[in-house]
């Protein structure tokens, strides 16, 4: 019976391994990640004196702020409570556009406390089901629920990652972030849902749900939900490390397989970040181009913030511009606004075209993100200079 048993351990623990293996297996097929790791092969290389130096350049209170959220997360995800709630929520829509109403806004509120990827990850594998059983136009769904957790997760500290940053930055409390974002989000949200009930008709639909729900795993779902108070109250007092050590310890203790889930390339992927964009503001080149630019006035700083994240997307905008001004309040609008416009504005977009697997979104992306931007940064611009 041992013999059994410890046979059955094994098989699990190869299984974990397996799937901690295929993550990074597949982080090595990131071209953002190899992206970020050339470049600090070669700013290695350029500078090798500064190499000992990089464990300083990394925000490890975000870091440690961000690993507690990505195993809470994660355990709500496996705890199937999520899929419940979102499939309860769709059977009992009756027209077109009441069920991608009620995504959207699902979308927008779950990025608001589980980050825009995770909610994505959620609402996401719902709509495609939904669409297969309804004939509703999948891509456009889906691109409306990117829009929407880019929208949404700008209202929280941990909605987002630079949200995350800039919080862990600026000192300021949980509520006094949330006062700051309130305006631009709440104009955010009533422009999208404009565009979605104007995209979507009130033809009614057959009701019923997509597919099989997964039975729910109570014991998780109550871990994971009573782990979230204590969790935000310590990194809303300055101890995000302190956090993230007791979620990850309480995981370990009674679920260890959800360790094994989390998506730990992630992590390794801000680090890079963080070394990365700080080496290179450190360059006399860099930084003369940055001056050049007027980062002492608020207004520049917001349109830099734009236009940097249609570059290299926002959450690195984020990270850099900090080094040039410390108003954050400024950052956090222009680079939550940044999100919108270019596919590589905000991860979550990237992430909810290649779930969505039509060709076609790519392209179809563009036609309501960009206006979309424009509106926004208008919007952002009024909300903060006028």
């Amino acid at each position: 019976m041992a013999s059994t048993d410890q046979s059955t351990d094994g098989k699990q623990g190869l299984a974990r391994f397996g799937l901690v293996g295929a993550g990074v297996k597949n982080l090595f097929k990131d071209g953002f990640f190899l992206l970020l790791l050339a470049v600090l092969v070669v700013l290695s290389v350029w500078s090798p004196d500064l190499i000992a130096s990089y464990p300083a350049l990394v925000d490890w209170p975000t870091i440690a702020a961000l690993t507690g959220l990505l195993a809470l997360t994660k355990g709500l995800e496996l705890s199937g409570a999520l899929d419940h709630a979102g499939r309860w929520l769709t059977a009992r829509m009756t027209s077109e556009r009441a069920v991608a109403l009620c995504l959207v806004m699902t979308a927008a509120l779950l990025s608001m406390v589980l980050t825009n990827d995770v909610a994505l990850f959620v609402v996401v594998p719902l709509t495609l089901g939904v669409c297969r059983l309804t004939g509703m136009p999948l891509s456009r769904l889906v691109i409306l629920e990117a829009l929407a957790v880019n929208a949404g997760s700008a209202l929280t500290p941990i909605g987002n990652p630079q949200n995350l940053f800039l919080w862990q930055l600026s000192g300021v409390s949980f509520i006094e972030f949330v006062l700051q974002m309130l305006p631009l989000v709440v104009m955010l949200m009533a422009l999208l849902l404009m565009l979605t009930w104007a995209l979507f008709r009130s033809h009614p639909i057959k009701p019923g749900q997509a597919g099989q729900v997964a039975p729910l795993d109570s014991r998780l779902f109550w871990c994971s939900l009573v782990l979230y108070a204590p969790f935000l109250l310590l990194t809303d007092l300055r101890h995000a490390e302190l956090a993230a050590m007791i979620v990850l310890l309480v995981y370990l203790l009674l679920r260890r397989a959800v360790l094994t889930r989390i998506d730990w390339g992630l992590l390794l992927v801000f680090v890079l970040m963080f070394i990365d964009l700080r080496l290179l503001s450190g360059l006399a080149i860099v930084r003369d181009a940055m001056q050049s630019l007027g980062l002492e006035q608020p207004r520049h700083v917001y349109l830099a913030a734009i236009a940097a994240s249609q570059l290299i997307s926002n959450v690195p905008a984020a990270i850099a511009l900090v080094d040039y001004s410390r108003d954050w309040r400024v950052i956090a609008y222009g680079v939550n606004v940044g999100g919108f416009g270019l596919v590589i504005g905000s991860m979550a977009n990237l992430i909810a075209l290649r779930m969505c697997g039509e060709r076609k979104a790519w392209l179809e992306f563009h036609w309501y993100a960009i206006p979309f931007l424009g509106v926004a940064m208008a919007l952002g611009y009024v909300l903060l200079f006028s």
